[in-house]
């Protein structure tokens, strides 16, 4: 497994093909006045491009084969352009609304490239989304799947056909990827949880809110997990799923604080269910009482960790920026027609690292002018 470091991207032999993209992991965009908001990202929206529907690439074809016959056509400099499509979730909550964006701004650095980009909200739209891909005919795809489980299945027929796959973020359930590109999300529960430990002094109740059901979500919620139990001093009252989302994450809370007369921290792992949990802790003039750790270093919650506000002392990174790092990696392992042997020394599986955010080094990952 190769690894992506904190301040640059480290991929071994990789390291050439990532050049355009050897974002700091932590960097959130930095698009100034030209930055669309958040909201202006229309949380579901299917983008479409003009190319043949016909596919190069035979249904059932073994992927061996796919690639000789992929590089054949992409080599020919009258052949028609490299095809990519590109799934998502849609842009419901922020770290989501960053995925969006900067996808944009891959596609943007790439006109030579037909792409194909699809936002769903649900397990069953991306499915279709990406069906409707594949009869088109695409040379690759790059999924950042809406749940691990469901999107398992699907992503092994586009593997099956030679379509080259790159897996952002919530890993599929069987090693169907040509590259899975991922934080370090058991680092990710392991530190925030570690971190908990320690600013409790190895003593007190917390409440656990998680998120959508996948791998990233497995990853931190067992690391964290393993942490607590080494600390009997620690006990966990609850642990209920909110999903990534800021009304999930004000709903479980409050059920959290009807339940519980005594709450010390909130391990939310997300800023948005931390934020939507903090709002039910001040609508029950609870505040005083506890703080809480959420994750992905969102603007507004790192300038509270900046500003040493008490409810949030600290944070830890997770970049949607990933995204454009997978789609730079799909177009430059089929753009010159060496499939198979870029193939021979890709790293299948690439982590970025994540780092604790505290008010000491908080100036370094705050950015106003991001989209997240």
């Amino acid at each position: 497994m190769a690894r992506l470091t904190f301040r640059r991207l480290t991929f071994a032999a990789a390291s050439l093909a990532l050049a355009a993209f050897a974002l700091p992991a932590w960097r959130a965009a930095e698009g100034g006045a030209n930055t669309p908001p958040a909201a202006a990202i229309s949380p579901e929206a299917t983008v479409t491009t003009n190319y043949p529907a016909e596919s190069t690439l035979a249904p059932g074809r073994a992927a061996g084969a796919a690639d000789r016959a992929a590089e054949a056509s992409i080599l020919q400099p009258s052949a028609r352009k490299l095809r990519i499509g590109i799934s998502i979730p849609a842009a419901d909550h922020g770290w989501t609304a960053g995925v969006v964006w900067w996808a944009k701004q891959a596609q943007a650095l790439y006109p030579e490239v037909d792409f194909t980009l699809a936002t769903a909200g649900t397990p069953q739209k991306q499915i279709s989304d990406i069906e409707s891909m594949m009869v088109k005919g695409i040379d690759g795809l790059v999924v950042l799947a809406t749940e691990s489980a469901p999107l398992t299945p699907i992503a092994k027929q586009a593997h099956e056909k030679g379509i080259y796959l790159v897996n952002v973020d919530r890993g599929f359930l069987e090693p169907v990827a040509d590259v899975f590109l991922e934080g370090d999300n058991k680092a990710f529960g392991r530190k925030s949880a570690e971190y908990m430990v320690q600013r409790l002094g190895g003593e007190g109740k917390i409440v656990i809110l998680e998120g959508i059901p996948c791998t990233v979500n497995t990853d931190r919620v067992e690391a964290a997990l393993e942490v607590f139990k080494q600390h009997p001093g620690i006990e966990i009252l609850g642990r209920q799923p909110a999903h990534w989302n800021r009304q999930k994450g004000l709903e479980v809370m409050q059920t959290f604080l009807v339940k519980h007369k005594q709450i010390d921290a909130v391990w939310a792992q997300d800023d948005d269910i931390a934020l939507g949990a903090f709002k039910a802790i001040r609508e029950a003039g609870r505040e005083k009482e506890m703080w809480m750790l959420g994750g992905a270093g969102m603007k507004d919650v790192v300038k509270m960790v900046m500003d040493k506000h008490p409810m949030f002392p600290a944070n830890i990174t997770y970049p949607p920026s990933m995204i454009a790092t997978g789609i730079h990696l799909c177009v430059s392992n089929l753009r010159d027609g060496n499939r198979a042997k870029v193939s021979q020394f890709m790293p299948r599986h690439l982590m970025i690292d994540v780092e604790l955010i505290t008010p000491e080094n908080a100036k370094e990952y705050y950015f106003p002018d991001s989209v997240y």
